[in-house]
């Protein structure tokens, strides 16, 4: 099998082009490395794996036969966004259509990285696949959340109209090895912050909840959905509910830190919870996480010790 992956030199896109490799088949990583990392894909001495840096919302050629294309180009967390909106936008919109272009001139299967953000500041709660979600269109998140919206919309006007064979996998919060540490969503600030002993900036008073899984369970459940015959969209998210306090309060617990917790304002649009209903990865995948959070939290603390050593 041959595989393009956009954003492939990404965090999660990098562990995509592990796995797909360990299963013998050919990858092409494309990313322009705007937040992506050549880092992340040092490691690969694979002879079936090639990396192109390009930026995807360019048309895009591969020459030869392709099997799976991947698109996962993107600034994905808040602080990466704000900072690029446009190319969030373009990306998301041009992009999308550039792989689906692609996928569809190659007879390719589709899998669309979407996100959680999808449902906003959820309504609903937790979130099915079904919910329409409750988003801020011009909010300074909106760049994000509208980017993907329409990314889904365009994904299905492409398996509808032109018979692609597209899926769609909502991604709620996941961490692990090889995330940024400026990358500013909670995890890797927080490990970073109690491994040097600095105060833990929590934003608002950490009653906000979120569903934090390991990279692990997600790839498995990305395989398992680009191999299934599902084109809607479908959460693949852990369902364990926790606060952002109890998440900082953990990783004080495992890294023996003396950080204080300190408190900031809460910023615009950030969601209050945060919890997918993941019966239909359940009943059509055989998907559930299988990796325990504070055992998910000690390896990725370990990991983030030996890269700043």
């Amino acid at each position: 099998m041959r595989t393009i992956i956009t954003g492939g030199a990404g965090f999660i896109g990098s562990h995509l082009c592990d796995a797909l490799l360990a299963r013998g088949s050919e990858v092409v990583c494309v990313d322009n490395l705007l937040t992506g990392s050549a880092d992340n894909i040092a490691h690969i001495r694979d002879k079936k794996f090639t990396f192109l840096d390009y930026d995807v919302t360019n048309y895009l050629y591969v020459g030869g036969d392709v099997d799976l294309v991947l698109h996962f180009a993107s600034p994905a967390s808040p602080i990466d966004y704000l900072r690029w909106p446009i190319e969030t936008l373009k990306v998301g919109a041009m992009g999308t259509h550039k792989a689906l272009g692609l996928a569809r001139r190659k007879g390719a299967r589709f899998l669309l990285a979407s996100t959680s953000e999808v449902y906003g500041d959820p309504l609903l709660h937790p979130q099915p696949e079904s919910y329409w979600g409750n988003v801020n269109p011009i909010g300074l998140r909106g760049v994000y959340d509208e980017a993907k919206r329409y990314a889904e919309a365009l994904t299905m006007a492409y398996h509808r109209h032109h018979g692609v064979d597209t899926k769609i996998v909502r991604i709620f919060n996941t961490f692990g090895p090889r995330m940024r540490k400026d990358d500013g969503r909670a995890v890797p600030t927080f490990i970073n912050q109690a491994l040097q002993n600095e105060p833990i900036t929590i934003f608002g008073d950490g009653s906000q909840t979120r569903s934090f899984g390991y990279i692990t369970d997600l790839v498995r459940g990305l395989l398992l959905l680009a191999e299934s015959d599902l084109n809607e969209p479908c959460n693949i998210g852990n369902p364990q509910e926790m606060t952002v306090q109890e998440m900082a309060r953990m990783i004080i617990e495992i890294t023996g830190s003396k950080s204080e917790i300190v408190y900031r304002d809460l910023p615009e649009d950030d969601p209050k919870v945060r919890q997918p209903d993941i019966s239909q990865a359940k009943e059509r995948l055989g998907w559930e996480p299988e990796v325990d959070v504070h055992d998910a939290l000690r390896k990725t603390v370990e990991w983030f010790g030996r890269a700043g050593s």
